[in-house]
């Protein structure tokens, strides 16, 4: 072949190139624009300000070729129904605890945290590394979504009482707003459990429709007022042991992603869920000493609280368990898991925390 030909030929093939090229990665990233709601209130802005990072960071990446909008629980569909909005396409995605909809059924709680279940660590490294993600899709799927880490709370208060709790009757007829799963094993104890909405919790206990309260921990519950209307404060919430919060995404929607897509988003959840960890860790510890001396009493639940407690937790445990195969098999995977973490933990982590907390009052 003569060389100007080959020029010639190549110069076709190069431009031939670019031409394809172009177009491919065009189609790689369409223009889209996507909606979130969330079951949190604007004014938590740990809870909500998770979702809107996670936008910011996929819009960032894209070039804004991907936007995602975040809706306040309200602005679209109330708080609680944020996984019916996905299920049903009116909404892309949701932001959300996946606890809130174990009425639907049981297996939804390990979205979120499942009464006396791993700490923060254990349970996304479950999600993440445990095959806790796939588990659970495998399950989401049967409501048309799928998941993404999102968030996790790290260890709750078990929440604001209007008089002291020291005894199990003392739970007796309590009406007590608790949220998902846990409120059954609170039956037991004969508490009266009610779910309520974080934008909600207020006025309920304000008017005296419930008589105590949970929500997250000291930055949050502050800004809910809680400590104003009912002043013992008890720990800890035995029943969010590390909380993951879940971004739901409409199953049609996240396979017509593309593949860039679909791991911009996983990352992006993962930056959230990181940010939302450091966050609470950076502002519970001076929360709660502003709550302190305004008024709010601390109070450790009781051994005899926690036993019955645990008691109630593993014995419903096993009796859903016995009749949900999909809630049996995600919990024999995560108690192995989270059984074989803490034996770990034993070994250096707890001694070293311990030793840290108690030099940490010189």
């Amino acid at each position: 072949m003569k060389r100007r030909d080959f020029i010639k030929v190549a110069g076709i093939g190069v431009a031939g190139a670019a031409t394809l090229a172009a177009p491919a990665i065009a189609q790689s990233m369409p223009e889209l624009r996507w909606r979130m709601t969330t079951s949190w209130p604007k004014s938590l802005d740990t809870l909500h300000g998770a979702a809107e990072i996670m936008a910011k960071v996929v819009g960032e990446a894209t070039d804004n070729k991907f936007q995602i909008q975040t809706f306040a629980a309200g602005e679209i569909v109330p708080g609680l129904q944020a996984l019916d909005a996905v299920q049903s396409g009116t909404v892309e995605m949701g932001h959300t605890a996946s606890y809130y909809y174990f009425g639907k059924d049981p297996t939804f709680t390990f979205g979120a945290s499942v009464p006396f279940g791993p700490n923060a660590r254990l349970n996304q490294a479950w999600y993440m590394m445990g095959g806790g993600k796939e588990l659970l899709n495998e399950f989401f799927k049967g409501y048309n979504v799928t998941s993404l880490l999102a968030g996790n709370t790290t260890c709750q208060m078990g929440g604001w009482f209007r008089k002291e709790i020291n005894t199990v009757d003392d739970l007796k007829g309590l009406k007590f707003r608790i949220g998902g799963f846990a409120g059954r094993v609170m039956q037991k104890l004969g508490c009266v459990p009610q779910q309520i909405a974080g934008g909600d919790i207020y006025p309920a206990l304000e008017k005296g429709t419930i008589d105590a309260a949970e929500w997250v921990g000291p930055y949050d519950d502050e800004k809910l007022g809680l400590q104003k209307v009912a002043p013992h404060y008890y720990y800890p919430g035995w029943w969010e042991g590390g909380p993951m919060l879940l971004v739901f995404v409409n199953l049609e929607k996240w396979n017509s992603l593309p593949k860039y897509y679909q791991a911009i988003l996983e990352q992006a959840g993962h930056h959230a869920n990181n940010w939302m960890m450091a966050k609470y860790d950076t502002v519970n510890p001076t929360a709660l000493k502003k709550l302190l001396a305004g008024g709010a009493k601390l109070h450790a639940f009781s051994p005899q609280i926690m036993q019955a407690s645990f008691k109630a937790a593993k014995e419903l445990h096993a009796e859903v368990a016995a009749g949900n195969a999909n809630f049996k098999k995600v919990y024999d995977s995560l108690t192995a898991y989270s059984n074989s973490g803490y034996q770990w933990f034993q070994v250096a982590e707890v001694g070293y925390d311990n030793f840290m907390a108690r030099h940490s009052q010189s």
